[in-house]
């Protein structure tokens, strides 16, 4: 939920299982074993038949083969099931605006003059005593920079009221955020974020994984970098 800043300038908002040719040739594999063994049987030296421990050895490998084929037939359903729910989870989201690495933030006006902003965030490590924000414009500017204050460990959002340091109206246009987060005297290395909404989703490639796709602008990214659903 948002909490309002300095008077509302700123607002804190597996890889694919066996193949069906990999299954086959262990089949045969197998197959094979088996057919040496019963050979081996049929025609060793009556008084020197094969030593039992022997026999129970090359059994117990074969076993041990076929084991760990159901063992990877096993894990091969587990890896679909989480890539299907992976899919399903990633379609879920179209429509939806998601934080994700980046540093843009957009600025437009409606035809009554209000200025809106789409929101921005910063990824903490750690506790940060206090957070200072800086709006910069294409060419470098500074816009305007605010301290928040105090933020604790994990994601927060935020929101610029689109104004400058003079209070005036900032064009519309594509701005810069800077956020920089220290504790006492020792600067908190975090990660800036930018807000996107996701249009589509991409096919799962050849392991399961899907993409987010942000449009032209923010491209495409995996699950695992979306760091906030708004």
């Amino acid at each position: 939920m948002a909490t309002t800043i300095d008077a509302n300038v700123v607002t804190r908002m597996n890889q694919g299982g066996p193949s069906a040719r990999d299954a086959s040739q262990s089949a045969d594999l197998r197959n094979n074993f088996m057919t040496l063994l019963i050979a081996q049987m049929q025609h060793q030296d009556p008084l020197e038949p094969m030593d039992n421990h022997e026999m129970t050895s090359q059994l117990a490998q074969i076993n041990t083969v076929s084991g760990i084929e159901d063992l990877n037939e096993t894990l091969s359903g587990i890896t679909d099931q989480m890539n299907a729910g992976q899919a399903l989870q990633a379609s879920g989201l179209i429509g939806k605006g998601v934080l994700v690495p980046g540093d843009r933030v957009l600025l437009e006006h409606d035809e009554n003059g209000e200025s809106h902003t789409t929101p921005f965030g910063i990824e903490l490590p750690q506790s940060a005593d206090n957070v200072a924000v800086t709006i910069t414009n294409a060419s470098g500017q500074v816009i305007n920079r605010y301290d928040i204050g105090s933020a604790k460990a994990g994601v927060d959002s935020f929101t610029w009221d689109g104004r400058t340091s003079e209070g005036e109206l900032a064009v519309p246009g594509s701005y810069r955020v800077q956020v920089e987060a220290t504790s006492g005297d020792e600067k908190i290395d975090g990660t800036t974020l930018n807000y996107a909404v996701v249009g589509g989703v991409t096919p799962p490639d050849k392991n399961g994984g899907v993409k987010l796709d942000l449009g032209a602008v923010y491209g495409q990214v995996g699950l695992d970098e979306v760091k906030q659903i708004l």
